[in-house]
């Protein structure tokens, strides 16, 4: 046994494990993804009453579904738990509200009397009635058919929607006064499609088209037996595996004999830069001010979560919720890819011993990145404010979370990705080939050619919601489990070895196997997503593969790492590049406490069944975003902002960035308490009373004192923000001579 594990982890046993399992896994999603449309629930050709008359239409749900996108509703609301946490869960909402019309339509038929006046075999009787009438609605391609009863509740529930949506409500944080009437009526009918996909039966099962959720107690809805198991059977797995996995790394991998008396790498020495490097510097700022940015905006969301119905410094009717959500972001995703941009262009020419052979491409695509990310800001809030109607689609905000770039600039975004790719891959082609830098240049073509898959088609809005968000996920989770964590093992494991921090062979090794556990559970594992909004059972035990298991490799590598910057300390040596590593080991373990132990948190089914959408979720995001990709963002602009002070003799103090450090990593920690407390309190709320309730805004009420405390870490995270930015504005244009 000990002879198989030790060939098996070997660099070409690794390599080998590594493409089977890619080809297997991906083969797996490709022949589900070419099923869908068996599984997803239809769009009917037209709702009905029992009389014959049309209540609205299958053309009706698709402007319904567009209206939605273009007004920026997931950035404010839920549909199927899938958007922002401000406002409700829509499905549930128009669901809970039909439903609580039911009964009190059947009181009044039944008994002449309303709903609390009735005994408690009156109430029984009704409960009955209701939930015959609900589970007796089929959703198919042709006609779907209401009774009397439930067209008189949908009415009802379509007036309060749309009275919503146009009129506003300022205590939820929504102010209105945008859509229209006639759009705000084919909204309703979207999302009562979606509550179709949450209360009726799949053809031949007892299990509604979103396996069950939400739990609904007025019609006996609640989680299955299949979401229980498999949780259960998760958990048994993973104490087991995450001790298999930090064993093999160590016995295997760290401790290998092979590598005992190899030399480490001298650390990277930089006597001057290329002319493309030098052009990267003015990269450095943007990437600083764009975090500030985004880091301010969340500090204004997290005072509109608090307390929706006050103005906090701009009035919401100019700068409305979900606007900066938007915003919020989408510059998340522009710093953080900036960022990613300098590293790969930075560290290109170093591998190649040669500069770009077209320089000035660095300043084109400097250009082409602030026209894509400013002119698609400024589409996110001139199409979710109403002045973009004819155009909303292609320069506007396209209105689906993490997507929400108009079309125009998503092709933009594109271009310039793939623009990079080449002009990082055309330096390095004729270099000594290296796995570690192959797998960051073509996880990078990976994260171009991803997001494809969020654009198609390319020309309208997918019309089936179920199927727009599983490609929607495509790109989400499979950029941010698949290919960015394939590039961070790359950048993390390259420089560790460049810095002369970790033996190569060893750093080679521990990539490959962290890249067997991350095809092995991220492409796959996109599943967890799938759980609630339409497809088939199959998901809940597909996505709840062990994302939580692929960032070990990488914290054991990188306290290998830190040994070693400390033996180089005590040996009285000097350590030039303790800065960028600093960041890059944060980022490894922030990884894992965010990606993998706060992701394993929710991504169990019965965990998620309760607390899809809602805080609980939140930590888990935040803490990923900023720290396993963010930080690696920062770790390239030092490294940048380093090899110029090198290049040129300049004054460098390690000081402000190390504050800098310390606010953001501490600050996103502290972060996730309040989060984590405020979303178990809307689990209990949810299991006990119902989904409906842990939305409303008198549960989050009652955790206010929460909600305010994250005033603590919000502010440090801004105030370390703003520290890096002022600290790498000093160290690249006002630095003196040493």
């Amino acid at each position: 046994m000990n002879q198989l594990l030790q060939k098996f982890m070997e660099q070409k046993s690794l390599k080998s494990a590594f493409w089977i399992i890619t080809i297997l896994m991906s083969t797996i999603l490709v022949y589900y993804s070419a099923n869908l449309g068996k599984e997803v629930p239809p769009l009917p050709a037209s709702v009905k009453s029992s009389d014959g008359k049309v209540l609205y239409t299958q053309e009706d749900i698709i402007a319904g579904k567009g209206y939605f996108q273009q007004f920026g509703l997931m950035g404010y609301g839920t549909l199927l738990g899938m958007g922002s946490y401000m406002g409700p869960d829509f499905t549930t909402e128009m669901m809970h509200k039909k439903i609580v019309n039911l009964y009190e339509i059947y009181s009044q038929k039944l008994f002449q009397k309303d709903l609390q006046s009735l005994d408690a075999a009156q109430k029984a009787s009704i409960k009955a009635q209701v939930i015959e009438d609900v589970r007796s609605v089929q959703l198919t391609e042709g006609t779907v058919t209401y009774t009397q009863e439930t067209t008189e509740a949908f009415h009802q529930a379509v007036k309060y929607i749309a009275d919503f949506l146009v009129d506003g409500n300022p205590d939820w944080g929504y102010q209105g006064k945008i859509i229209r009437p006639e759009e705000a009526k084919a909204i309703a009918a979207f999302f009562d499609w979606s509550t179709l996909v949450a209360t009726t039966y799949r053809p031949g099962k007892t299990v509604t088209w979103s396996n069950n959720w939400p739990n609904e107690p007025l019609i006996d809805q609640d989680a299955t037996w299949e979401a229980h198991s498999i949780s259960l059977w998760e958990w048994l797995w993973l104490w087991p595996l995450s001790i298999l996995v930090v064993w093999m790394t160590y016995e295997y991998l760290i401790k290998s004999k092979e590598s005992e008396h190899e030399p480490l790498s001298p650390p990277l020495q930089i006597n001057s830069m290329f002319k493309s490097q030098e052009k990267l510097l003015k990269y450095v700022p943007i990437v600083a001010l764009f975090s500030v940015i985004q880091l301010v905006l969340g500090g204004y969301l997290a005072h509109i979560y608090a307390t929706p119905n006050e103005t906090f410094i701009i009035p919401q009717e100019i700068l409305p919720f979900n606007v900066v959500r938007q915003f919020h972001i989408n510059l998340a995703i522009i710093w953080v890819t900036i960022g990613w941009l300098v590293g790969g262009l930075f560290i290109a020419p170093l591998v190649s011993g040669k500069d770009l052979r077209f320089p000035r491409l660095v300043d084109v695509l400097w250009i082409a990145l602030l026209v894509v990310g400013g002119g698609g800001l400024i589409g996110i809030y001139l199409g979710t404010q109403g002045y973009l109607r004819e155009t909303w689609f292609w320069l506007g905000s396209e209105g689906r979370e993490y997507l929400e770039l108009g079309r125009v600039w998503d092709i933009g975004l594109l271009i310039g990705l793939v623009f990079w790719f080449l002009m990082v891959f055309s330096t390095i082609r004729k270099a000594k080939q290296d796995i570690l830098v192959g797998t960051i240049i073509w996880s990078a073509f990976g994260i171009a050619t991803l997001y494809i898959s969020g654009m198609m088609p390319i020309h309208k809005i997918i019309p089936n919601f179920t199927v727009d968000d599983y490609y929607r996920w495509w790109v989400v989770h499979l950029w941010v489990e698949l290919t960015f964590e394939i590039f961070a093992s790359g950048v993390i494991a390259f420089l560790s070895v460049a810095l002369g921090l970790v033996r190569k062979s060893i750093a080679q090794r521990v990539m490959l196997f962290e890249l067997v556990l991350i095809v092995l559970t991220g492409i796959l594992g996109v599943g967890h997503h799938y759980w609630w909004q339409g497809a088939d059972s199959h998901w809940i035990a597909i996505g709840g593969i062990f994302s939580a298991l692929e960032p070990l490799p990488l914290i054991i590598l990188m306290i290998e790492a830190i040994k070693e910057q400390n033996h180089i300390k005590a040996m009285g040596k000097k350590f030039e590049w303790g800065v960028p590593f600093l960041w890059l080991a944060g980022s490894a373990f922030l990884n894992w406490f965010g990606a993998g132990w706060l992701g394993m948190v929710i991504n169990t089914p019965i965990i998620n069944y309760y607390s899809h959408g809602t805080y609980l979720i939140i930590p888990h995001g935040h803490v990923a975003m900023l720290g396993a990709f963010g930080f690696i963002a920062y770790a390239f602009v030092y490294m940048l902002a380093k090899a110029n002070a090198l290049a040129k003799n300049l004054e460098w103090s390690d000081t402000p960035s190390k504050v800098g450090f310390w606010l953001l990593t501490i600050g996103v920690i502290v972060y996730s308490i309040p989060t984590l407390i405020i979303g178990f309190h809307q689990a209990q709320i949810a299991y006990e009373y119902g989904y409906y309730f842990a939305r409303l805004r008198e549960t989050l009420e009652a955790v206010e004192g929460w909600m305010w405390f994250r005033i603590l870490p919000d502010s440090m995270m801004i105030i370390g923000g703003i520290i890096v930015f002022l600290d790498l504005l000093q160290k690249i244009y006002m630095a003196k001579k040493a």
